[in-house]
């Protein structure tokens, strides 16, 4: 059991990133198993789920753009998504054989419609935030461990800002799976890495 100043979080394990969802990760629901039993270790537990209106300005629907294409917002560059995890659908919903009960705090993020969130931690523009940091401190958590979906986008900033907000923090990669696009995955490593997370499992 990891001590009580230790937290997991689960980034994104939702029907749309799972394989046969609108932004499936390829053996997404590969990482549950792991994840379940990681649950079992900790006293605190965190979710965190992307939750999208219909008309996010992330999504290439909305832009009118190509899926996987890069726009320019006023917080920089940020890619195109097909729509995904919209508020109230299925997709939006947890992988059905994730254990929900174990946590006790859900994060939604990316609710804004003018602006993405990859990070449990703050929004894209890297300084709205979440409200998870507060909590956590006020669960007095030191350390935190994370996995999810996917490994290269929200569990790797959630991971960045982690770090940068002074947390020791660590990654499960056999409790996450990757999209890899373009590189992002070595990418996205090298960062964690760099920043003086441990990637383990």
């Amino acid at each position: 059991m990891h001590p009580a100043t230790d937290a997991l979080i689960v980034i994104d394990v939702q029907n749309d990133f799972c394989p046969g969802g609108a932004l499936a990760v390829a053996g997404g629901d590969e990482a549950v198993g792991a994840i379940n039993a990681a649950m079992s270790d900790f006293a605190c537990v965190v979710l965190t789920q992307d939750w999208h209106p219909h008309d996010h300005a992330s999504f290439a629907a909305t832009q009118r753009a190509e899926p996987f294409s890069t726009a320019m917002m006023p917080y920089g560059a940020q890619t195109l998504w097909p729509t995904h995890c919209v508020q109230g659908s299925d997709g939006a919903a947890f992988h059905p054989g994730l254990r929900t009960k174990p946590a006790q705090m859900i994060i939604r993020k990316g609710f804004r419609p003018a602006i993405d969130s990859y990070s449990a931690f703050f929004e894209n523009d890297r300084t709205t935030t979440t409200g998870l940091d507060g909590y956590l401190r006020a669960r007095g958590i030191e350390s935190v461990v994370l996995a999810g979906l996917a490994t290269d986008f929200c569990v790797g900033f959630s991971a960045l800002d982690a770090a940068r907000l002074g947390y020791e923090v660590a990654v499960r990669l056999d409790a996450c799976r990757a999209i890899d696009l373009d590189g992002s995955l070595e990418q996205m490593l090298d960062r964690m890495r760099s920043a003086g997370v441990r990637l383990v499992g």
